[in-house]
């Protein structure tokens, strides 16, 4: 099932391992600034995730947490990653029709 643009940004930013505001800033880089998320969105997904498998608690010093991507999350994310370019790929007959 395709993962939504919020999970897919998180996996990517935790292909290091990070704490959560580091993740906000790294999402908003990685998205070029269109992808902005507060805490209760952050942490909303990160918890969904770690009790998926796609993630991990590197370590936790009070209320600072790292996460780190998991092999599962490695492979669910080079699936949507597949997914998405097949459908921008299937999506180039646009530009012809258009010219």
């Amino acid at each position: 099932q395709p993962m939504s643009e919020a999970m897919y940004y998180i996996l990517l930013a935790l292909l290091h391992p990070v704490h959560g505001y580091g993740v906000m800033q790294r999402v908003r880089e990685l998205s070029g600034g269109r992808l902005v998320l507060g805490p209760g969105t952050l942490y909303g997904i990160l918890t969904r995730m770690h009790t998926e498998g796609y993630i991990r608690l590197e370590s936790a010093e009070g209320r600072r947490k790292v996460y780190a991507i998991t092999e599962a999350g490695t492979q669910a994310l080079l699936e949507e990653y597949r997914r998405l370019k097949t459908m921008v790929q299937d999506g180039n007959i646009l530009e012809e029709e258009l010219k």
